[in-house]
């Protein structure tokens, strides 16, 4: 990040971040198909191996595709290098197998994404790593956790999927009065509404299949943070690492779905797409309260997928019929609706996954 990026503004690093155009001048982000890169001489391939000179010099390192992606978001997530990876869980693994090793300890919150749960409960104890579990929003649970050997903090905020809310700020502090190293994995939030790396911690990891992409086209993972966590990351993947923490870079073509992925969000007309969520869910409401003795309210969570969710409640006294047996019966028909489970006798849904017209199916 040099000082004209730092004043970029989100809309800009979202779409112009990192680009780094060819000697054609194309002016979208180029898909580069190699595995490797040709030199002047058998001098300068000598000195790109050594680091010396900077430089591609295979694609499982670094792509000018990929280098791209990671560059763009280093600007949105105010890091100073960056890993993509070939999944989230890629991510997670190197990210937490190169912060620790054997007889060292780790705490984490017990409300995580199952397979990170697996990595902690799991894969660490098979090197030797111990692990601890806690209820990550209490700050007494962290503190009560502590060992001499703690040489790492582990959480999400919020978790996926049930949408806790842990303290950054304050976990990040008090794993650094221990000197013990902050990974959060910041997928539900993005760094478009929330940056870690401000907050305390070291190193942020994401599932790019999640939110960056948003349109279920790709799979990525990355890892952000200081140059020199990045750099043993990337020496915790193959081949010297385990497998599920594999280091291959992400494809170049899913790269491409993200960025087709980022200038979506800027482009789009979010006031307009709000109001057709407003009016899918008052044209549902309308109609179930013509059956009777029925009440719908509309809220907007303040943390999870930020959109309009209607609450549908009824009177069991004359609509007899229980909350688990009116989602089955939604579930089995034709077709099919899946509602969120709410209190005894309601159900809340929302619509911005609905394609135009299902709302009068609903």
């Amino acid at each position: 990040m040099n000082d004209e990026t730092r004043d970029w503004k989100p809309a800009t690093k979202l779409v112009h971040g990192g680009t780094l155009r060819s000697g054609f001048g194309e002016t979208s982000e180029a898909i580069f198909l190699t595995q490797g890169f040709v030199y002047d001489s058998a001098e300068a391939a000598e000195a790109r191996f050594k680091g010396e000179d900077d430089g591609f010099i295979y694609s499982r390192y670094a792509n000018p595709t990929v280098d791209m992606f990671e560059k763009r978001m280093c600007l949105l997530e105010g890091a100073e290098d960056a890993r993509a990876t070939a999944s989230g869980m890629a991510a997670v693994s190197a990210a937490l197998l190169c912060s620790v090793k054997a007889g060292d300890h780790v705490v984490a919150a017990r409300a995580l994404f199952g397979s990170c749960r697996w990595v902690v409960e799991k894969l660490l104890p098979q090197y030797g790593v111990e692990a601890t579990l806690v209820d990550g929003t209490r700050m007494e649970a962290w503190e009560q956790a502590i060992r001499p050997n703690t040489k790492l903090f582990f959480f999400e905020s919020p978790t996926n999927p049930t949408l806790e809310v842990i303290d950054v700020a304050a976990v990040s502090a008090l794993a650094r009065s221990i000197g013990a190293r902050v990974v959060i994995d910041n997928v539900f939030a993005t760094p478009l509404f929330q940056k870690p790396l401000e907050l305390g911690a070291h190193v942020v990891v994401y599932s790019a299949t999640k939110h960056i992409d948003g349109q279920g086209r790709a799979m990525g993972g990355l890892i952000l943070g200081r140059k020199d966590l990045i750099e043993a990351a990337r020496l915790s993947a193959p081949p010297r690492g385990g497998t599920i923490g594999r280091g291959m870079k992400v494809n170049k073509e899913e790269i491409l779905g993200m960025y087709v992925a980022l200038e979506k969000y800027i482009n789009t007309d979010h006031d307009k797409e709000w109001k057709s969520w407003e009016d899918k869910v008052f044209l549902i409401a309308e109609a179930v309260k013509k059956v009777g003795n029925i009440s719908t309210d509309v809220s907007v969570p303040p943390i999870a997928n930020h959109t309009p969710f209607l609450e549908i409640a009824w009177d069991p006294n004359y609509i007899r019929i229980t909350r688990p047996q009116l989602q089955e019966k939604l579930r089995a028909g034709n077709p099919s609706i899946e509602v969120i489970g709410g209190k005894e006798h309601a159900i809340s849904l929302t619509v911005f996954m609905l394609r135009p017209g299902e709302e009068k199916i609903v």
